[in-house]
């Protein structure tokens, strides 16, 4: 495997950066690592344990190095599926392997939903589809909760929440909203309000991302192959949960991955994983 050469696409609203990592003489399909709000960068570790294949990384809109260029505040998995079918155009026009984190699951989803003969094998890894959780009206009311939070107190205090809420063992409270919570001290998190509104989640993906409807008509009709892969460690979970019922609708039971929600991670972002195992699972689910 080379070194990552960046690449830039313009798509309508935005100037997508990726990362190629080329692979000479493998005869398997392109592995593209997407994820939402995560960035290029949150697949480093787990791309280095996929040097026979050739791996394509990139930066969301509005995430990362890919600005936007429209102005918009939010986007949705649909934008985003959009810009992952011109990326797959890009790179020869598929069909890719792809492995898909949290919101990039989601709009993994989409992508296949729309474009399934771009995709031979996409494993969707806890989706945090709230809509499809038994709890779902708790888990809606609790994400616009958050996003509230954030637009009248800041990031600090939202993101004390959007803790509690994804880590929480089991079905969301009816009266999350009303509960007290820790400071943001606490977590490490700025106290202060800096007015700035632009956080790439909580301003740009929350609310689209959670609140998105699938189409699993048109998923179960894909001739894809869709794995829902969900955290040994997470068992309880909102985004687990959420990726089980995903599961369920396509009529799949989901594969258990070591470590958690951020298992492929090394111990660059705080929060390590446990990226050597995971790889090896995720090296499994694809060979079969």
């Amino acid at each position: 495997m080379t070194e990552p050469r960046t690449h830039t696409l313009e798509v309508p609203g935005c100037v997508l950066h990726y990362d190629v990592r080329e692979a000479e003489g493998t005869t398997e399909p392109i592995l593209l690592m997407i994820g939402s709000p995560m960035d290029a960068t949150g697949f480093t570790a787990l791309a280095r344990h996929f040097q026979d294949r050739t791996v394509v990384t990139y930066d969301p809109r509005g995430i990362g190095r890919s600005a936007r260029t429209d102005g918009a505040a939010e986007s949705t998995p649909d934008l985003h599926a959009d810009d992952l079918h011109r990326l797959i155009d890009a790179l020869g026009g598929g069909p890719v392997d792809i492995f898909a984190s949290s919101g990039g699951a989601v709009n993994g989803l989409a992508l296949v939903a729309r474009h399934p003969e771009q995709v031979r094998t996409l494993v969707a890894h806890e989706p945090p589809a709230a809509q499809v959780l038994p709890d779902r009206e708790q888990a809606l009311a609790a994400i616009a909760d958050i996003r509230r939070t954030y637009e009248r107190e800041g990031f600090g205090p939202a993101m004390v929440k959007f803790i509690a809420v994804v880590g929480l063992q089991g079905e969301i409270p009816a009266d999350f909203a009303d509960q007290p919570m820790q400071s943001p001290a606490a977590f490490g998190l700025p106290t202060e309000d800096d007015g700035i509104r632009d956080d790439p989640m909580m301003r740009q993906n929350l609310m689209t991302c959670t609140h998105h409807e699938h189409d699993f008509e048109a998923l179960r009709a894909a001739p894809t192959r869709v794995v829902v892969g969900v955290g040994v460690e997470s068992e309880g979970q909102m985004a687990r949960r959420a990726g089980e019922a995903v599961a369920e609708r396509l009529g799949t039971k989901p594969v258990i991955f070591p470590s958690n929600h951020g298992g492929f991670l090394d111990d660059t972002f705080g929060m390590p994983g446990d990226p050597d195992n995971f790889a090896v699972t995720l090296r499994q689910v694809l060979a079969e």
